[in-house]
C-alpha cells in the first residue's frame, strides 16, 4: 500500500526522527518552479535541524512517503492536474490509480499511520467566511480532532473566518499552542486580534506537553502556531484588503469547494504583486525548521528515559 523511500523508511525503523511535509502545497499552493524550490528548500531545512522529512504523495495510485528529487519536480510541473486529496478522496484516487496531492487531513492521517509524530504545513484549512450560508469547514480541523499528530504551521490562512476556526478547535479540545508569541498568527501577517490557548518560548517545553497531553490518552492532535519571521511578515491592513478583492473575484466567478483556496491564495498574490508568494515560502521553512527541532526534542526526550 505505501512506497516508502528508503531513507524515511530507515529512519522509522530506528524510531528516528521524522517530520511529514504535505504535497498540496507543491501542487496547488504555488506556481512551478516556485513550487519545486520550496519543497527542496523545506526538505534541506528539516535535514540541516537533524531530522528525516517525509514529503507524502500520491503518485499513480500508490501512496508514497518521502518523494524524490524527481518525484517532486513530476507532482510540481503536473499542477492543478494532481488531484487535491483529503481523507475523503482516499479510495479513489488509489483505485483510479490517480497522482494525488495530499491536503493537511490526508498528510496527517498517513503520517499517524506510520507512526510520524510531527508535521510542518504552511497553514491549516478552517471554517470558511459565511459559514452559515456556504457550510464550508475544513476537514483539516476533523482531522486535528482525532488524529494525534502534531502539527507545525503559520496559523489558518488569513482568507478564513479565524475566530470560528479557533472556537471549532477548542469545541474539539485542539490545543492551541503559540511558540513565542501570545497572538494567533494569520498566516502572511504575524499580527492579529485573536489568543493562542498556551504560550510557550522553548522546544522542549513543547515538548513536556505534548508527552502529558499523550499519558492522558487524549487522541487529538496539537496545533503550533509559529509566526511568520518578521522580515517576511505583511502588515495586517495591507493582506485583509487584498483578501477582500480576492473574495470578491472568487464571488463574481462562482469559485467554491477545494477549489476556493488556491483560487484565493492565486489571486492575493497577484494583487500584493508576488509578496504573498513570498511570505507562503518563508513560513514554510520557518515551520520545516521548528518542526525538526521539536521532533529532534521529542526523540531526546524519549531516549533518556
Amino acid at each position: 500500500m505505501y512506497k516508502i523511500h528508503p531513507e524515511v523508511l530507515k529512519a522509522l525503523k530506528k524510531k528516528a526522527p521524522v517530520v511529514a511535509l504535505e504535497s498540496t502545497i507543491i501542487a496547488h499552493g504555488m506556481p512551478y518552479p516556485k513550487n519545486v524550490e520550496t519543497a527542496i528548500a523545506c526538505e534541506k531545512s528539516v535535514r540541516d535541524n537533524g531530522a528525516t522529512p517525509a514529503t507524502i504523495a500520491i503518485i499513480k495510485g500508490e501512496i508514497t512517503v518521502g518523494l524524490s528529487i524527481a518525484e517532486i519536480e513530476y507532482i510540481g510541473k503536473q499542477g492543478h492536474n494532481v488531484y487535491k486529496t483529503s481523507r475523503r478522496d482516499l479510495p479513489y484516487v488509489i483505485q483510479k490509480k490517480l497522482d494525488g496531492a495530499l491536503t493537511v487531513a490526508g498528510t496527517m492521517m498517513i503520517a499517524k499511520e506510520l507512526g510520524i509524530k510531527f508535521f510542518a504545513t504552511g497553514g491549516i484549512g478552517g471554517v470558511h467566511r459565511n459559514i452559515s450560508e456556504t457550510l464550508d469547514i475544513s476537514q483539516d480541523l476533523e482531522e486535528l480532532a482525532m488524529t494525534n499528530v502534531v502539527v507545525v504551521a503559520a496559523g489558518a490562512k488569513s482568507i478564513l473566518d479565524l475566530p470560528n476556526t479557533l472556537e471549532y478547535l477548542e469545541t474539539k479540545s485542539v490545543p492551541v499552542i503559540g511558540y513565542k508569541t501570545d497572538v494567533f498568527p494569520e498566516f502572511f501577517t504575524r499580527e492579529g486580534d485573536l489568543k493562542v490557548n498556551y504560550r510557550f518560548d522553548n522546544y522542549d517545553d513543547i515538548t513536556a506537553f505534548i508527552i502529558e497531553k499523550d499519558k492522558l490518552g487524549y487522541q487529538s492532535g496539537v496545533l503550533i502556531a509559529n509566526p511568520i519571521p518578521e522580515h517576511y511578515s505583511i502588515p495586517k491592513s495591507t493582506i485583509d484588503e487584498a483578501i477582500l478583492e480576492a473574495i470578491k473575484m472568487a464571488t463574481a466567478a462562482g469559485i467554491t469547494g477545494k477549489d476556493l483556496t488556491p483560487f484565493l491564495l492565486d489571486k492575493v498574490n497577484e494583487i500584493t504583486k508576488g509578496r504573498s508568494l513570498e511570505a507562503n515560502r518563508r513560513l514554510v521553512y520557518n515551520n520545516a525548521e521548528l518542526a525538526a527541532r521539536l521532533a529532534i526534542s521529542y526523540w531526546k526526550r524519549g531516549k533518556t528515559k
